[in-house]
């Protein structure tokens, strides 16, 4: 059976310096793929290069099919992308970033279902629906961005560094979140992030990347268990 998403022998450069050099990943349908590994090693890189932001050399594959992507076709493919750092429109209210999220479904009423889903996973946004989004915490604002992405109703969500500058309460929810998320609409997510303990509580499996290269690939316990990840981090 087919992967949901493969890479083959993806490489991706900046400047003539070589981010990812020949990576191969996949993830299956309804999966919590976590891609770790320092500063530098290539995950967000993945990221991009799946959403069409990053040229790429090799194969990307989805649903079997060869896949060129380009960022406003992705969406529509079922790929949403939450990039580290929230980035919400904050001079906008909640309810107008979610209706951003769902600019290409033209039927009103599926829209609108689609919206009253997401605030019934993220029940703070629908009490501050009418708010401006950048009068929300930083918490808040992670989950207005995982709503917008969920707009698309996505087979699969691509999430870099979701704790970013959260709390370790709000680091709790947000993860909860992510695992209600893949439980209730069995969306594949492949997720970026430092905060390994917290990931390692969702994560199927993992990929551990160093210096643009797949180093190891396996259930998390597995990893944790051979000392690659001491090796790759702190360079024993």
């Amino acid at each position: 059976m087919e992967s949901l998403l493969q890479l083959k022998n993806v490489s991706v450069s900046y400047g003539g310096v070589k981010a990812l050099d020949s990576v191969n990943i996949a993830i299956d349908e309804g999966e919590i793929v976590a891609l770790m590994g320092p500063n530098g090693s290539g995950k967000s890189t993945v990221l991009k290069a799946v959403f069409g932001l990053a040229a790429h050399t090799g194969t990307i594959l989805f649903h079997g099919k060869k896949f060129q992507p380009l960022p406003h076709e992705v969406v529509v493919s079922g790929i949403a992308f939450v990039p580290q750092g929230r980035r919400v429109f904050s001079d906008l209210t909640v309810l107008e970033n979610l209706e951003i999220g769902g600019w290409f479904i033209k039927n009103t009423h599926e829209r609108r279902r689609r919206i009253d889903e997401v605030m019934d996973i993220f029940p703070v946004l629908k009490t501050k629906k009418r708010e401006r989004s950048g009068t929300l915490s930083g918490g808040q604002q992670q989950m207005l961005a995982l709503g917008r992405g969920l707009m698309a109703d996505p087979k699969l969500l691509l999430l870099d560094e979701p704790s970013l500058g959260l709390s370790p309460k709000m680091v709790k929810e947000v993860f909860a979140k992510v695992r209600e998320i893949n439980e209730r609409h069995k969306t594949a997510i492949m997720v970026v992030e430092h905060n390994l303990a917290s990931l390692f509580t969702i994560a199927h499996r993992a990929y551990l990347l160093d210096k643009g290269a797949v180093v190891m690939e396996g259930e998390p316990k597995k990893i944790v268990d051979s000392g690659m990840l001491e090796k790759v981090f702190l360079g024993k």
